[in-house]
């Protein structure tokens, strides 16, 4: 099955210094590659990584490295190949805060990235159809993003994403101020897009279940100073159902992970979903 190289973290380490003088090392020599997956038939098929690890490890700063919101203090940061020097339209990002325009309607703020892009009216207007539909905003295209649900803002922030086709999305906690039950079905919602775009997903989550549920490998991170203590393959197929989580091999696979969190002492916490 061949491969290519999408995204490479060589040697990365970052310091913040605090208001009161003191330095912070946050991340200490992270290094990683994230391949982008063809199947036997030659089908870019994407892949799926998730970085998981406790809170305050350091996994939102290196997907800001990644999409060219910040730098490292030592290292390099490479997206196919070339070093990151600001944000570009092959990377999109999916915060956990809602960030749609508020001033915009849902329809507007899809179409926001493809106008940027002098796309045609004809084809704005067609995508922007097709990814309402695909994340169930139907009926919604001129509700502004303060009178949408929690649930409806977050999707209106990924079809915002999808429009524009990027090679990567990089995905911070998108899920994380939801409800179980809308979190679920945002989980479902995300692998089928995926599944169609055969995008390049890095997901970050301190959720031991929703890590697994939807990655194809997860880097495991340290406590502060975060740095990859394991690489976990996920031996489960595609499609993946919910039900997928109350098998033996699948909580079985949880608590190996856990086991692994535990090697790493230090502060920070993980979740475990129930």
């Amino acid at each position: 099955m061949a491969s290519k190289v999408k995204i490479c973290l060589r040697n990365v380490s970052r310091t913040f210094v605090s208001p009161q003088g003191e330095k912070i090392e946050a991340l200490r020599d992270v290094n990683f590659e994230v391949e982008d997956i063809y199947s036997p038939q030659g089908r870019d098929v994407g892949e799926f990584r998730v970085l998981l690890g406790p809170s305050g490890c350091g996994k939102s700063t290196i997907l800001r490295f990644i999409a060219g919101l910040d730098r490292p203090s030592q290292g390099e940061v490479l997206v196919n190949g070339k070093p990151v020097t600001g944000p570009g339209r092959e990377r999109g990002m999916v915060f956990q805060k809602y960030t749609s325009f508020p001033w915009l309607t849902a329809a507007d703020n899809i179409a926001y990235g493809l106008t940027l892009n002098a796309t045609p009216s004809a084809e704005r207007h067609r995508i922007v159809q097709q990814l309402v539909q695909a994340v169930g905003l139907s009926g919604f295209e001129k509700a502004y993003p303060d009178t949408l649900s929690g649930g409806m803002q977050q999707r209106l922030a990924i079809a915002r994403t999808l429009a524009v086709r990027p090679e990567v999305i990089l995905m911070d906690e998108p899920f994380g101020a939801l409800d179980a039950q809308t979190r679920g079905d945002m989980q479902q919602l995300l692998l089928r897009i995926w599944d169609e775009t055969a995008s390049t997903v890095l997901f970050v989550t301190h959720d031991v279940e929703e890590g697994i549920y939807l990655a194809d490998r997860l880097f495991i991170l340290s406590p502060r100073p975060g740095t990859i203590v394991e690489d976990v393959p996920v031996p489960f197929g595609r499609p993946r159902e919910p039900a997928l989580k109350q098998k033996k091999e699948f909580q079985e696979l949880e608590e190996y992970i856990l086991a692994c969190l535990r090697r790493a002492p230090g502060q920070g916490q993980v979740r475990v979903s129930i």
